[in-house]
């Protein structure tokens, strides 16, 4: 420990950098207690002390086409934070995540002579694996969560610390539904199913409409059932809740239930989780639930995507275990047939395999992240 004041600089893109970036911040401010600590967080970081200097939703916008319309803003925010971060320089930036937004200003912050880390590694394993050259250009070090991601590394020689997820540190083995149904007022025998449609505003747009489908398909073989949408902040609620009025009013309150907050305890305590692709998997993971990952991208971006996506599953479960171990829907397979066929499959049997193969992936996971994350950013500002 030491009583040295330091500056750190911390941009997080969406809420799951958002919860990564702040066990790291509780986990550096006990390294370093007098630490000045700002950059762009939601209200995970905030709560831990970092000074958001922008609107972190500015920055939340998923897809190679979708980017385009936000571009002249977010080129904005980039340009002054250079400038902010150049006037009052930290003793690191750390990128949390985001990278074509935090590699871009890593690059420049390292070229000025500030130290730079990057929290998550991009998916150079996935596709655009050339991008490690970039990578190097503009980081330190490269903080990863995953342990196949160090092969790339090693090959070019880029310097790469795998930490393992502050979610498989946090999330028990074996979580207790009874205590979470019981948080939530569920009955033990209501047959319950977690919806969660994405943390951004353009995912929720494009998936919600679906999934509500997939409700009503399951409620025909499932009338008692109930569906539980845990919102990730105030304007995803909002978003929902107007979509949820203006659609199916007669559901709103009898069979769908919407939340403000609450994702892990809704879906700790479900039979069966759907939900938008992406670091919510993870957690569906990590809470032992069987689920029906789905995602739709931009026409445009589809096509792109599928010349250079490598990667033989996209849905995070499947990419640990290197095999189709729950189902992924992509595009036109996103369809309320589908969906609600997977979750009646997984409500009506045994899924205690899959569950010991969760266990599997949480235990390689389970690395005491933001310890092992805090200490190598520490390395870096001393080195």
């Amino acid at each position: 420990m030491t009583t040295k004041p330091v500056r750190i600089g911390i941009v997080a893109g969406e809420p799951s950098g958002d919860v990564l970036a702040a066990g790291l911040i509780r986990e550096l401010k006990l390294l370093f207690p007098n630490a000045v600590i700002e950059g762009i967080g939601g209200e995970n970081m905030q709560a831990q002390g970092c000074e958001s200097l922008f609107d972190m939703e500015s920055l939340s916008v998923m897809g190679l086409v979708e980017v385009l319309t936000h571009l002249p803003s977010i080129l904005k925010i980039k340009n002054k934070l250079i400038e902010h971060f150049t006037a009052n320089p930290p003793d690191v930036y750390i990128g949390v995540d985001a990278p074509d937004f935090n590699l871009r200003v890593e690059a420049e912050l390292k070229r000025r002579g500030i130290k730079t880390v990057h929290y998550v590694s991009p998916t150079v394993w996935a596709w655009r694996e050339k991008r490690i050259h970039k990578i190097a250009k503009a980081t330190n070090l490269v903080l990863g969560l995953f342990p196949f991601e160090h092969i790339v590394y090693d090959r070019y020689k880029v310097p790469y610390s795998y930490v393992g997820h502050t979610m498989a540190d946090i999330i028990p083995f074996e979580p207790d539904q009874i205590v979470a149904r019981e948080a939530l007022q569920i009955d033990s025998d209501t047959t319950m199913i977690a919806v969660l449609p994405g943390s951004r505003g353009g995912e929720v747009k494009t998936l919600l409409p679906s999934f509500t489908q997939t409700i009503k398909k399951v409620l025909i073989n499932l009338p008692d059932a109930v569906f539980y949408i845990p919102a990730v902040n105030h304007r995803r609620y909002e978003q929902i809740d107007e979509y949820l009025r203006t659609n199916v009013p007669d559901l709103l309150g009898k069979s769908i239930y919407l939340r403000k907050g609450q994702a892990r305890e809704v879906m700790i305590a479900s039979d069966a989780i759907l939900l938008a692709s992406g670091t919510a998997t993870l957690e569906a993971m990590l809470c032992k639930r069987p689920m029906v990952a789905a995602y739709k991208l931009a026409p445009l971006t589809y096509r792109i995507m599928q010349r250079i996506y490598k990667a033989k599953y996209f849905s995070l479960p499947n990419l640990l275990a290197d095999e189709r171990i729950i189902p992924e829907l992509l595009q036109g397979e996103v369809n309320p047939n589908n969906m609600a066929r997977y979750l009646l499959h997984f409500l009506k049997q045994d899924n205690r395999q899959l569950i010991e193969k969760f266990t599997d992936l949480h235990r390689m996971l389970k690395q005491d992240a933001d310890k092992q994350a805090a200490k190598a950013v520490a390395e870096v500002i001393y080195e």
